[in-house]
């Protein structure tokens, strides 16, 4: 254990966090999603206890957003429901990162085939726990520094 670092977060998950580059994706995923043949040989870490309301302010306590983009975060649109539909545990998750973007960010909703294949285009995966469908979320690496000098 180390001090300040949520002890969620295992050796394995902060080493992971540490070699992203900027804008490297990282996909947050319920129990039920297809982690294994979508991350293809990819970095899978499992946090099988964990819900995503548990896993997602471990990880932004250190995992700062991308803030040159949009959407630096992404969900799972869940299928059949109208557009702009957010389960219960989607729009928890949206509060929670909102503290972490800039006013002009938001969380991008993505279609499930469509976030498959985004999903594939990530870094590594964390695995939850996650028991409720649709609880997939895409977080894009921004970079810790200083402003420019002139």
């Amino acid at each position: 254990m180390l001090k300040g670092i949520p002890p969620l977060l295992t050796p394995e998950l902060l080493k992971i966090m540490m070699a992203m580059g900027h804008d490297d994706a990282l996909v947050l995923c319920d129990a039920n999603f297809t982690v294994m043949s979508l991350a293809a040989g990819k970095p899978v870490v499992h946090l099988p206890g964990a819900s995503m309301v548990q896993t997602v302010p471990a990880i932004i306590t250190l995992l700062p957003l991308a803030a040159d983009v949009p959407h630096p975060a992404a969900y799972m649109a869940v299928s059949g429901q109208p557009d702009g539909y957010r389960s219960a545990l989607q729009r928890e998750v949206i509060d929670l990162l909102k503290p972490e973007m800039l006013s002009s960010q938001s969380v991008e909703s993505v279609d499930r085939y469509a976030f498959y294949e985004r999903a594939r285009a990530a870094y590594a995966f964390v695995l939850t726990g996650e028991l409720q469908p649709f609880g997939n979320f895409i977080l894009r690496k921004g970079v810790i520094g200083e402003n420019l000098r002139p």
